[in-house]
C-alpha cells in the first residue's frame, strides 16, 4: 500500500519545546530547543518515505544477491535517489564475485503420487536449461569413512540425492511446549537432537565432506559422481520457514525443499515406495562480475576530514526479498540520509551513507572500504550500524570505547524524552566481533555504534529465509529508526569535540561481562579486542 506523503512544518512550543505536526499529531518533548532536531523529527515521523522506498526496493528490485544484475540495479537506484536529493553519490567497485541469474524453479513429486513441492534452487545453482529432469531419489546413507562413501557413489549416479536431516516434526518447539504432554515433548526433543547430530558436522554421515551453508564440498563431490541433483532442507524452528543459502555445484542442480515436503520425499524414499521427482529450473552462471559499495555524501562545511557514517549492508540472499536482512537496515540509513539532506544539507562534519556489498560472505564490502579509505577510519567521529531486522531500536553499543559512551550519553540527552527513555545505551559496550559491518571499523578501534532492536522473531521467521518479504517489515518501527539515526548523526556532526579512542579494559567491562555471562555469553574475563580481517576481492568459496 502506498501512502500520500504530506510534508508538515514543525513548530516549537515556547515552554515544552514540543515539535508537533497538525496532520499526524506526532509529538516529541525536547529537553532544549533545537530547530534542526525538531525539523528532523517532523520530517521523519510525519513525512516518512520508508514505505514508498521499501516497496520499490523489496517488491520491484527484489533481493540483492552479491554479483547479480539485481544488486547492480539496486546500486544504481540508490544513486538516482541521491541525485534527486541534491547529494553526491558514487558506486565504488571493491572486487568481483560470482555472477548468477535466477529463473524459475518447478519441482514436482510424480511418483508414487503427484504433488507440486514447495522449494526453490539454492543461490548460484546450475539450472536444467528449462528442461525436465526426471529421476528417482536416494538417501545419503551412513558411512564408516570417506573411502566407503566413494565406493557407494556409483549407486547415486543419475539420481536425486537427499543430503539433509529428516526432521521428525515440522512443528516449532513452542507449539510442542504448549500442547504436548511432558513425556511426548521429551521424546520429540530427543528425536530432534539425535537426527541433527546424525546429519550435522563437517563430515556428513561419515562422507568426509560438508554441506556448509547449502551443499558445500559434499554437493561438489556428488556432482563429480554424476548425480542428477542434490536435495536439501534447512528448516527453522518456526512454521513454514527454511534457510535458502548457496551451492558451488556447476552441473547438478541444488534444491532447497520445505520441511514438510523434504520429509515427505525422504520417507517415501526410505520406505522404498518409488519416489520420483521432476525438476525444471532456469538459471545461468555468469562467472566473476564486478561488485560495488554505494556511497552517498554530504560534504562537511567545517571539518570535512572528519566523518559520520550511516552503515548497513545492502546485499542479501534471495530465497525471499531480503526484506529484514538487510533491506530494513538499508532503508533506515537511506531514509536517515534523506532527512539529513533535507534538514541539514551543510553538515559540520562530512556525513556518508555506506551501503555495503557482500556482507553475507564475510563483511567483504565494509572491510574493503576500510582498506581503501583509511582516511575515513582515522577521521571517524561516529558510525551507526543496523542489521538485526525490522524492530524498533532499543539498544546502542558504544563499541568498547569509554569516551564514545560519554558522547553517546550527551547525544541521547538532547533527544526527545519519548525516544531517549526507551533506549538502553551499552557503555562502554564491546567492539563487534564480526556479526555485522560495524566490526570492520571497530577492529581498528574506531567509534562504531551497533544498534539493536525489537526481535519480531527475526532469527526464526525472516533471517535468510523464504519468508523474508515486504509484508514482514514494520514500517512504524522503521520510521522511528530512521528518524533516530538522523538525529544522532546530526548531533555527532555538530559535537564540538571528537571522540577519543582509549579502549575499555576487562575491568571496565566486568559488570556487563557478568551480565552477559549470566545470559550465556562471553564474559569480560575472556575478552580480546578483535583483529581486522582482510577483505577477499573475489569469490571466496565456503565449502565446509
Amino acid at each position: 500500500m502506498r501512502r500520500t506523503l504530506v510534508l508538515a512544518a514543525a513548530t516549537l512550543a515556547p515552554l515544552s519545546f514540543a515539535a508537533v505536526t497538525a496532520e499526524a499529531q506526532t509529538a516529541a518533548t525536547f529537553p532544549a530547543p533545537d530547530a534542526t532536531l525538531a525539523r528532523l523529527w517532523t520530517l521523519g515521523m510525519d513525512s516518512s518515505q520508508v514505505q514508498r522506498l521499501g516497496q520499490v526496493l523489496l517488491d520491484s528490485i527484489g533481493p540483492r544477491l552479491t554479483g547479480t544484475a539485481r544488486q547492480k540495479m539496486a546500486n544504481d537506484w540508490l544513486l538516482s535517489l541521491y541525485k534527486q536529493w541534491g547529494a553526491e553519490g558514487r558506486n565504488e567497485q571493491i572486487g568481483t564475485w560470482r555472477g548468477w541469474r535466477r529463473g524459475h524453479s518447478h519441482i514436482d513429486l510424480i511418483a508414487p503420487r503427484m504433488r507440486s513441492l514447495e522449494g526453490t534452487m539454492l543461490a548460484w545453482s546450475p539450472g536444467t536449461k528449462s528442461k525436465d529432469i526426471t529421476a528417482n531419489t536416494i538417501v545419503l546413507p551412513r558411512f564408516a569413512d570417506s573411502t566407503e562413501f566413494v565406493k557407494w557413489l556409483p549407486q547415486a549416479k543419475g539420481k536425486f540425492v537427499l543430503v539433509s536431516a529428516p526432521q521428525p516434526t515440522c512443528r516449532p518447539t513452542d507449539n510442542w511446549t504448549q500442547h504436548a504432554t511432558p513425556a511426548s515433548k521429551a521424546r520429540m526433543d530427543s528425536a530432534r537432537a539425535e537426527v541433527n547430530r546424525e546429519w550435522g558436522g563437517t563430515s556428513v554421515r561419515g562422507t568426509g565432506y560438508s554441506n556448509a551453508l547449502g551443499t558445500g564440498s559434499l554437493g561438489m563431490r556428488l556432482e563429480e559422481g554424476g548425480v542428477a541433483g542434490v536435495i536439501t532442507s534447512r528448516p527453522k524452528n518456526a512454521w513454514g520457514t527454511i534457510d535458502v543459502f548457496e551451492t558451488y555445484n556447476t552441473k547438478a542442480p541444488a534444491i532447497a525443499l520445505s520441511c514438510e515436503d523434504y520429509g515427505l520425499v525422504f520417507r517415501l524414499t526410505e520406505n522404498n515406495q518409488g519416489a520420483k521427482l521432476r525438476i525444471n529450473t532456469d538459471a545461468e552462471l555468469l562467472g566473476e562480475q564486478p561488485i560495488f559499495n554505494t556511497i552517498g555524501m554530504l560534504k562537511g562545511s567545517e571539518k570535512p576530514d572528519e566523518y559520520v557514517v550511516l552503515s548497513a549492508h545492502f546485499d542479501s540472499f534471495d530465497g525471499g526479498s531480503g526484506a529484514t536482512d538487510n533491506g530494513t537496515g538499508s532503508l533506515t540509513m537511506l531514509e536517515a540520509f534523506r532527512l539529513l539532506a533535507t534538514a541539514y544539507p551543510k553538515p559540520k562534519r562530512t556525513i556518508l551513507v555506506g551501503h555495503w556489498t557482500a556482507e553475507e560472505h564475510g563483511l567483504v564490502g565494509s572491510r574493503a572500504f576500510t582498506e581503501d579509505h583509511p582516511e575515513v577510519v582515522s577521521g571517524l567521529q561516529a558510525l551507526f550500524n543496523q542489521d538485526n531486522g525490522t524492530g524498533r531500536i532499543q539498544s546502542i553499543n558504544a563499541a568498547g570505547l569509554p569516551n564514545a559512551g560519554v558522547h553517546l550519553r550527551e547525544w541521547l540527552g538532547k533527544l526527545p524524552t519519548e525516544v531517549s527513555s526507551a533506549l538502553n545505551p551499552r557503555i562502554p559496550g564491546s567492539p563487534s566481533g564480526g556479526g555485522s559491518d560495524d566490526a570492520s571499523f571497530a577492529c581498528h578501534g574506531a567509534p562504531a555504534f551497533g544498534m539493536g532492536g525489537v526481535s519480531w522473531d527475526y532469527g526464526t521467521y525472516t533471517w535468510h529465509t523464504n519468508r523474508d518479504t515486504y509484508d514482514k517489515v514494520v514500517f512504524d518501527d522503521l520510521k522511528h529508526n530512521a528518524t533516530l539515526v538522523a538525529m544522532l548523526a546530526y548531533l555527532a556532526s555538530e559535537d564540538p569535540s571528537k571522540i577519543t579512542r582509549e579502549r575499555a579494559t576487562a575491568a571496565d567491562m566486568a559488570p556487563q561481562g557478568r551480565a552477559a555471562a549470566a545470559g550465556g555469553a562471553q564474559g569480560a574475563g575472556t575478552f580480546a579486542w578483535p583483529t581486522c580481517q582482510k577483505a577477499p576481492r573475489k569469490t571466496n568459496p565456503r565449502l565446509r
